[in-house]
């Protein structure tokens, strides 16, 4: 699960950041809560888990919309 919530933390910040931020959050609280030997992956991914939620908002509120993509 550290891998997983690693992967769509990394993931989520390019792409579907809405979904993948969140399930990067649950996944890494998880395994932190399981005690997994990945510990540093699975804060990493919750680190991530977080940003993506970061960047969503910024974009939201430079767009004011909740759309938004790398064209302009």
């Amino acid at each position: 699960m550290a891998v997983a919530s690693f992967v769509c933390g990394l993931l989520g910040l390019l792409v579907l950041n809405v979904f993948l931020g969140p399930v990067a959050i649950v996944l890494a609280s998880l395994a932190l809560w399981r005690g997994t030997a990945r510990r540093g992956r699975a804060l990493l991914g919750l680190g991530l888990g977080v940003a993506d939620l970061v960047v969503l908002g910024v974009l939201v509120s430079l767009d004011n919309t909740v759309s938004w993509g790398l064209a302009g």
